[in-house]
Order: structure tokens, then C-alpha cells, then sequence
């Protein structure tokens, strides 16, 4: 099952920057099959983000489903004429859904953290996030971490935005996104390290206020 639903997402193409921007407009006019699209374009930025966990297939399968609809909620509250990139803002919210779903599956459970996932995984709950597995509070931290990541990618460049997005997020080269805001190759390496530069200096001060 999860081979066949990743053959089908090799098969959707990336959305230009004018594709996205005629469908949100087009969404906003009340267009269901523009909505649809959209939603189909951005299944692969799901899978992408349920594939960071170490899960077996049927874990996997239930974070997806919850990404998914995270990524639901995402394009129903997200406004696209603030000009924020909509990869940065649905891919915190299918993140969230995901770190809730697992820390809701681990408060079921009377067992630690050391027993399966499921009977006869051999994959323990510890096991299951690349870090090495996270408590409930711990997910609650990376969650509010996470916010404080989005508002400063929300004081960020239009264009800051979308290589951070593109590189990051949509695997990118820098080639095409020259060719996407019409600059140079080597321009969009100085708009990374400018952005990357920025949201450090922004998270820095966050956490300096916190200490004091």
C-alpha cells in the first residue's frame, strides 16, 4: 500500500509560482477543483515530513493520514496575499498534527516508552522519531519552538522565503530557483545565507529573553 502511494506521488508535478498563485486565486473564488489541486500538489511535502520519523509501514500510514489533514486545516486558514510561502506554512502544521498524533498514541499506552508500537514491530516508541524518540513535553517544546521558528520565517523577504522553502522544504536546486525569481545562481546562495543568517539572529534573541 505505502509502494503504491509512493509511485502516485512521483507522478504529481511541482506547481510554478504563477500555477499556485492563479490556483489560491481561483480557491478564493470559491473553486473546489482549484482547492483540490492544490491540496494534491502538496501531498508530497506529507510524506516528506512522515518519512523524518523512523515508524514502521503501519505508523506510518496513521502520520500521514494526520498530515494530510493537517495540511487540510493549513490551506484553510492560510491567506495567500500576505505573500508568505505556502510550503512554510502548511509544513508546520503537518509537523504538529504528526508530534500530536504520536504523543496522544503514547499516553494510551500504561507501557514505556522502551515497548513496541505495535505487537511484533520490534520498533519501540523510543525509537520512532530520529532524535532518538520524544516525551509528550518534549514534542510540546519542539511545537512551541516551531512557532517561534514560523514567526521569524514570517519576518523574512518574499523572496528569503522561497529559496528557504525551496531548499529546505521542496528539495530545490539552486538553478531552478534563479530561474524561478529571475536572478543568478550565486544570488540565491547570498539570499540563504542572508535568511538563514536572520531567523538564527531572531531565534538568538527569543531565547535571550528567555533566560532573563
Amino acid at each position: 500500500m505505502l509502494k503504491n502511494y509512493l509511485e502516485e506521488l512521483k507522478k504529481i508535478k511541482l506547481l510554478s509560482l504563477e500555477e499556485e498563485r492563479d490556483l489560491w486565486q481561483r480557491r478564493a473564488d470559491g473553486d473546489a477543483e482549484a482547492h483540490h489541486k492544490i491540496i494534491t500538489a502538496y501531498q508530497p511535502l506529507v510524506f516528506k515530513v512522515a518519512m523524518s520519523f523512523s515508524l514502521p509501514e503501519t505508523q506510518l500510514r496513521e502520520i500521514i493520514q494526520e498530515g494530510t489533514v493537517g495540511l487540510l486545516e493549513a490551506a484553510e486558514q492560510f491567506d495567500y496575499t500576505k505573500g508568505v510561502a505556502f510550503s512554510l506554512y502548511a509544513v508546520h502544521r503537518v509537523r504538529g498534527r504528526m508530534l500530536d498524533f504520536l504523543a496522544r498514541e503514547r499516553g494510551k499506552s500504561t507501557l514505556s516508552l522502551d515497548s513496541e508500537t505495535s505487537i511484533g514491530s520490534g520498533v519501540s516508541w523510543s525509537e520512532c522519531l530520529v532524535s532518538g524518540g520524544l516525551t509528550p513535553s518534549e514534542a510540546a517544546e519542539q511545537h512551541f519552538i516551531s512557532d517561534k521558528v514560523m514567526e521569524a520565517m514570517d519576518r523574512l523577504t518574499v523572496n528569503e522565503q522561497k529559496v528557504l522553502s525551496g531548499i529546505y522544504l521542496q528539495d530545490k536546486s539552486a538553478s531552478d530557483l534563479a530561474s524561478d525569481i529571475n536572478v543568478t545562481t550565486s544570488h540565491i546562495y547570498r539570499i540563504q545565507k542572508k535568511a538563514v543568517k536572520r531567523v538564527r539572529g531572531m531565534l538568538s534573541r527569543f531565547i535571550a529573553d528567555l533566560k532573563q
